[in-house]
Formats: C-alpha cells, structure tokens, sequence
C-alpha cells in the first residue's frame, strides 16, 4: 500500500524559508507526477507546484519565483524550497502523487498534510 509522509512544516516569520520533503513509501513503481496543494482554512485546495517524473515544473503564480519544486525518482521523494514565505502562505500543504497506467487509468495518492504557519 502506497503511503505518502510529509515532513518540514512549522511556524516561521514572513521573509523566512522552510523546505518540506514528501517520500512515498511502498511503492513498486515510480510516479508520473508529484507535487504539493495546500489549503488555507476555509478555501479550496490549491495547486502550489507540480514536477513530473522527467523534471518538468510548474507552479502557482502566486508562489512562482519563490518557491521551487524537485525529486529524488529513485527515492520516490519531492521536496518544495519555499522561500520568502508570506502570512497568505499559510496553509495545510499536501503532497501528492500521481500514476498514469497504460489505458491511462490514474491512480492518486495522498499525504496526511504539514502545517505551514507564516507570521507576520
């Protein structure tokens, strides 16, 4: 069974950086895609960052520039340097990961989310 454990999350002053890690474990594979969404209380879960298995990126706009996404395939780990954090980076941040089988059957999985708190 795959499981997802994030780790990194804390309180931190704005202009501060933390950098989360996710591994996935149980896996016999390795993931098409991971990446991180986040929740703030009371809105949606968003996409922060995106990296598929070749290293291709992409990012929120509102996170672009400072925080930046990558991936150990072997250790089927991702991690996200966040820096210059803002108070609206506040947020339950989630990892994810995604595998897409030939018929293209999707299969997701999930973290248990880390709490990322910015004062100001």
């Amino acid at each position: 069974q795959v499981q997802l454990v994030e780790s990194g999350g804390g309180l931190v002053q704005a202009g501060g950086s933390l950098r989360l890690s996710c591994v996935a474990s149980g896996s016999t594979f390795s993931f098409d895609a991971m990446g991180w969404y986040r929740q703030a209380p009371g809105k949606q879960r968003e996409l922060v960052a995106v990296i598929s298995s070749m290293g291709s990126t992409n990012y929120a706009d509102t996170v672009k520039g400072r925080f930046t996404i990558s991936r150990d395939n072997a250790e089927n780990t991702v991690f996200l340097q966040m820096n210059s954090l803002k108070p609206d980076d506040t947020a339950v941040y989630y990892c994810h990961a995604r595998k897409v089988l030939t018929d293209r059957t999707l299969y997701d999985y999930w973290g248990q989310g880390t709490q990322v708190t910015v004062s100001s």
